[in-house]
Protein backbone atom coordinates (compact mmCIF):
# COMPACT_ATOMS: atom_id res chain seq x y z
CA UNK A 1 0.00 0.00 0.00
CA UNK A 2 1.37 3.39 -1.09
CA UNK A 3 2.59 5.41 2.02
CA UNK A 4 0.71 9.18 2.03
CA UNK A 5 2.05 10.96 4.93
CA UNK A 6 0.44 14.11 6.45
CA UNK A 7 2.46 17.40 6.78
CA UNK A 8 0.90 19.76 8.11
CA UNK A 9 0.45 23.58 7.34
CA UNK A 10 -1.24 26.85 8.68
CA UNK A 11 -3.93 25.74 11.69
CA UNK A 12 -5.54 23.33 9.84
CA UNK A 13 -4.35 22.27 6.45
CA UNK A 14 -2.42 18.97 5.46
CA UNK A 15 -0.43 18.66 2.23
CA UNK A 16 0.02 15.15 1.42
CA UNK A 17 3.20 13.99 0.62
CA UNK A 18 4.19 10.52 -1.09
CA UNK A 19 6.80 8.80 -2.58
CA UNK A 20 6.90 7.39 -6.23
CA UNK A 21 9.49 6.16 -8.50
CA UNK A 22 10.01 9.46 -10.18
CA UNK A 23 10.59 11.55 -6.37
CA UNK A 24 8.57 13.21 -4.17
CA UNK A 25 4.78 13.82 -4.76
CA UNK A 26 2.88 17.08 -2.69
CA UNK A 27 -0.37 17.85 -2.56
CA UNK A 28 -1.70 21.01 -2.17
CA UNK A 29 1.26 22.97 -0.90
CA UNK A 30 -0.04 26.09 0.56
CA UNK A 31 3.24 26.98 2.78
CA UNK A 32 6.32 25.80 1.41
CA UNK A 33 8.03 25.93 4.29
CA UNK A 34 6.49 23.10 6.29
CA UNK A 35 6.86 20.54 3.12
CA UNK A 36 10.87 21.89 2.60
CA UNK A 37 11.44 20.97 6.19
CA UNK A 38 9.93 17.61 6.05
CA UNK A 39 12.11 16.98 3.00
CA UNK A 40 15.23 18.21 4.30
CA UNK A 41 14.49 15.97 7.06
CA UNK A 42 14.11 12.78 5.16
CA UNK A 43 17.08 13.54 2.79
CA UNK A 44 14.67 13.98 0.01
CA UNK A 45 13.54 16.01 -3.31
CA UNK A 46 10.35 17.20 -4.79
CA UNK A 47 9.75 16.07 -8.44
CA UNK A 48 6.14 16.79 -8.73
CA UNK A 49 3.29 18.75 -7.03
CA UNK A 50 -0.36 18.18 -7.67
CA UNK A 51 -3.20 20.94 -7.08
CA UNK A 52 -6.80 20.67 -6.57
CA UNK A 53 -7.77 24.06 -7.20
CA UNK A 54 -6.90 27.94 -6.89
CA UNK A 55 -7.08 28.91 -3.69
CA UNK A 56 -4.05 30.71 -1.69
CA UNK A 57 -3.88 27.99 1.25
CA UNK A 58 -3.24 25.43 -1.65
CA UNK A 59 -1.16 26.83 -4.45
CA UNK A 60 0.69 29.59 -2.06
CA UNK A 61 4.25 27.76 -1.99
CA UNK A 62 4.30 26.62 -5.57
CA UNK A 63 6.60 29.73 -6.38
CA UNK A 64 9.12 29.37 -4.07
CA UNK A 65 9.09 25.22 -4.82
CA UNK A 66 9.33 26.18 -8.06
CA UNK A 67 12.56 28.18 -7.34
CA UNK A 68 14.07 25.66 -5.24
CA UNK A 69 13.01 22.46 -8.00
CA UNK A 70 13.89 24.02 -11.28
CA UNK A 71 12.63 20.63 -12.84
CA UNK A 72 9.30 20.46 -11.32
CA UNK A 73 6.22 19.28 -12.80
CA UNK A 74 3.37 20.89 -11.65
CA UNK A 75 -0.24 19.46 -12.50
CA UNK A 76 -3.47 21.12 -12.24
CA UNK A 77 -6.60 23.43 -13.57
CA UNK A 78 -4.99 25.39 -16.23
CA UNK A 79 -6.35 28.25 -14.55
CA UNK A 80 -3.63 28.73 -12.11
CA UNK A 81 -0.78 30.42 -13.11
CA UNK A 82 2.79 27.92 -12.70
CA UNK A 83 1.42 25.01 -13.77
CA UNK A 84 3.21 22.86 -16.20
CA UNK A 85 0.80 20.34 -17.09
CA UNK A 86 -2.59 21.23 -16.61
CA UNK A 87 -5.52 18.37 -16.52
CA UNK A 88 -8.34 18.04 -16.81
CA UNK A 89 -11.66 15.51 -16.42
CA UNK A 90 -11.06 12.24 -17.72
CA UNK A 91 -6.56 13.38 -17.49
CA UNK A 92 -4.50 10.32 -16.71
CA UNK A 93 -1.11 11.34 -14.60
CA UNK A 94 1.72 8.65 -14.61
CA UNK A 95 4.25 8.87 -11.68
CA UNK A 96 6.61 5.49 -12.85
CA UNK A 97 3.95 2.76 -12.28
CA UNK A 98 1.47 4.73 -10.58
CA UNK A 99 -1.31 6.10 -12.42
CA UNK A 100 -3.88 8.71 -10.98
CA UNK A 101 -7.11 9.69 -12.66
CA UNK A 102 -8.28 13.11 -12.79
CA UNK A 103 -12.20 14.28 -12.46
CA UNK A 104 -13.37 17.75 -12.12
CA UNK A 105 -15.20 18.40 -9.05
CA UNK A 106 -16.66 21.84 -9.39
CA UNK A 107 -18.75 23.62 -6.33
CA UNK A 108 -16.12 24.78 -4.08
CA UNK A 109 -14.53 26.59 -6.92
CA UNK A 110 -15.03 25.74 -10.55
CA UNK A 111 -11.73 24.23 -11.53
CA UNK A 112 -12.19 22.27 -8.57
CA UNK A 113 -10.42 18.64 -9.52
CA UNK A 114 -9.69 15.44 -7.56
CA UNK A 115 -7.06 12.84 -8.51
CA UNK A 116 -8.05 9.23 -7.69
CA UNK A 117 -5.72 6.26 -7.50
CA UNK A 118 -6.45 2.79 -7.25
CA UNK A 119 -7.46 2.64 -3.27
CA UNK A 120 -7.27 6.51 -2.67
CA UNK A 121 -8.86 9.69 -3.84
CA UNK A 122 -7.42 13.01 -3.14
CA UNK A 123 -10.76 15.29 -2.53
CA UNK A 124 -8.65 18.68 -1.94
CA UNK A 125 -11.62 20.92 -0.24
CA UNK A 126 -14.56 19.47 -1.94
CA UNK A 127 -15.00 15.96 0.38
CA UNK A 128 -14.03 16.48 4.13
CA UNK A 129 -14.40 13.88 6.63
CA UNK A 130 -18.29 14.26 7.79
CA UNK A 131 -18.47 17.06 5.53
CA UNK A 132 -18.25 19.30 1.77
CA UNK A 133 -16.13 22.48 1.35
CA UNK A 134 -18.42 25.87 1.00
CA UNK A 135 -19.94 26.85 -2.17
CA UNK A 136 -17.73 29.90 -2.95
CA UNK A 137 -17.93 29.93 -6.98
CA UNK A 138 -20.17 26.75 -7.72
CA UNK A 139 -23.62 25.95 -7.36
CA UNK A 140 -25.19 23.28 -4.86
CA UNK A 141 -26.16 21.24 -7.81
CA UNK A 142 -22.48 20.96 -9.03
CA UNK A 143 -21.00 20.44 -5.49
CA UNK A 144 -24.06 17.35 -5.29
CA UNK A 145 -22.83 16.14 -8.60
CA UNK A 146 -19.40 15.85 -7.21
CA UNK A 147 -20.28 14.40 -3.84
CA UNK A 148 -22.11 11.66 -6.13
CA UNK A 149 -18.99 10.91 -8.08
CA UNK A 150 -16.53 10.71 -5.49
CA UNK A 151 -19.53 8.30 -3.34
CA UNK A 152 -19.83 5.93 -6.13
CA UNK A 153 -16.15 4.84 -5.45
CA UNK A 154 -15.21 1.38 -4.09
CA UNK A 155 -16.67 1.69 -0.48
CA UNK A 156 -12.72 0.98 0.78
CA UNK A 157 -11.32 3.88 -0.96
CA UNK A 158 -9.26 5.96 1.20
CA UNK A 159 -9.76 9.55 1.82
CA UNK A 160 -7.11 12.29 1.47
CA UNK A 161 -8.82 15.70 2.57
CA UNK A 162 -7.24 18.87 2.36
CA UNK A 163 -8.41 19.99 5.89
CA UNK A 164 -8.34 18.83 9.62
CA UNK A 165 -12.46 19.71 9.99
CA UNK A 166 -13.38 16.08 11.10
CA UNK A 167 -14.34 17.47 14.61
CA UNK A 168 -16.25 20.70 13.95
CA UNK A 169 -17.78 18.28 11.38
CA UNK A 170 -19.30 15.67 12.93
CA UNK A 171 -20.59 18.18 15.55
CA UNK A 172 -22.88 19.45 12.68
CA UNK A 173 -23.74 15.55 11.45
CA UNK A 174 -24.58 14.88 14.80
CA UNK A 175 -26.97 17.80 15.28
CA UNK A 176 -28.51 16.70 11.55
CA UNK A 177 -29.28 12.81 12.66
CA UNK A 178 -28.75 12.51 16.43
CA UNK A 179 -30.00 9.19 16.90
CA UNK A 180 -26.76 8.05 14.43
CA UNK A 181 -24.62 5.68 16.29
CA UNK A 182 -21.88 5.89 13.80
CA UNK A 183 -21.69 9.66 13.99
CA UNK A 184 -21.97 9.21 18.01
CA UNK A 185 -18.88 6.85 17.80
CA UNK A 186 -17.20 8.86 15.51
CA UNK A 187 -17.19 11.27 17.18
CA UNK A 188 -15.80 10.21 20.81
CA UNK A 189 -12.45 8.77 18.39
CA UNK A 190 -12.16 12.48 16.70
CA UNK A 191 -12.15 13.85 20.14
CA UNK A 192 -9.57 11.47 21.15
CA UNK A 193 -7.71 12.05 18.15
CA UNK A 194 -7.68 15.92 18.68
CA UNK A 195 -6.37 15.55 22.45
CA UNK A 196 -3.65 13.02 21.25
CA UNK A 197 -2.47 15.83 18.68
CA UNK A 198 -3.36 13.01 15.90
CA UNK A 199 -4.86 13.56 12.53
CA UNK A 200 -8.30 12.08 11.59
CA UNK A 201 -7.38 11.66 8.19
CA UNK A 202 -7.20 9.25 5.60
CA UNK A 203 -10.78 8.20 6.09
CA UNK A 204 -12.78 5.06 4.31
CA UNK A 205 -15.44 6.07 2.36
CA UNK A 206 -17.81 3.32 3.60
CA UNK A 207 -17.03 6.04 7.17
CA UNK A 208 -18.22 8.79 5.16
CA UNK A 209 -21.54 7.14 3.96
CA UNK A 210 -22.36 6.17 7.17
CA UNK A 211 -21.61 9.67 9.14
CA UNK A 212 -21.41 12.29 6.90
CA UNK A 213 -25.12 13.90 6.46
CA UNK A 214 -23.97 15.30 2.60
CA UNK A 215 -23.48 11.73 1.35
CA UNK A 216 -26.62 11.22 3.13
CA UNK A 217 -28.97 13.85 1.62
CA UNK A 218 -31.05 11.49 -0.21
CA UNK A 219 -31.79 9.63 3.04
CA UNK A 220 -35.60 9.97 4.58
CA UNK A 221 -33.71 11.11 8.17
CA UNK A 222 -31.75 13.69 6.33
CA UNK A 223 -34.88 15.31 4.55
CA UNK A 224 -36.74 15.31 7.77
CA UNK A 225 -33.60 16.96 9.45
CA UNK A 226 -33.79 19.83 6.87
CA UNK A 227 -37.73 20.36 6.47
CA UNK A 228 -37.29 20.45 10.06
CA UNK A 229 -34.80 23.40 10.38
CA UNK A 230 -36.60 25.44 7.79
CA UNK A 231 -39.88 24.64 8.97
CA UNK A 232 -41.44 23.47 5.24
CA UNK A 233 -41.55 20.40 3.30
CA UNK A 234 -37.87 19.63 1.40
CA UNK A 235 -37.57 17.00 -0.67
CA UNK A 236 -34.46 14.14 -0.41
CA UNK A 237 -31.34 14.33 -2.81
CA UNK A 238 -30.10 18.08 -4.23
CA UNK A 239 -33.32 20.01 -2.10
CA UNK A 240 -32.43 18.33 1.36
CA UNK A 241 -28.07 18.87 0.34
CA UNK A 242 -28.89 22.65 -0.34
CA UNK A 243 -30.29 23.62 2.95
CA UNK A 244 -27.89 21.39 4.37
CA UNK A 245 -24.71 23.23 3.22
CA UNK A 246 -26.77 26.38 3.80
CA UNK A 247 -27.42 24.98 7.75
CA UNK A 248 -23.84 24.40 8.01
CA UNK A 249 -22.83 27.86 7.01
CA UNK A 250 -24.44 29.04 10.17
CA UNK A 251 -24.15 26.48 12.57
CA UNK A 252 -22.98 27.06 15.82
CA UNK A 253 -22.18 24.30 18.80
Amino acid sequence: MLEIRPIKAFSDNYIWAFQSENGVCAVDPGDAMPLLDWLAENRLSLATILLTHHHPDHIGGLASLRERFSSLQVYGPASIAGVTHPVSEGGKISLGELTLDVIATPGHTLDHLAYLGADFAFTGDTLFAAGCGRLFEGTPEMMYQSLSRLAGLPDTTRLYPAHEYTLANLYFAQACEPDNLAIKDRLVWAQQCMASKQPTLPVLLSTEKASNPFLRASLPSLAAAASSHTGCMVRPGLETFTILRQWKNEFVR
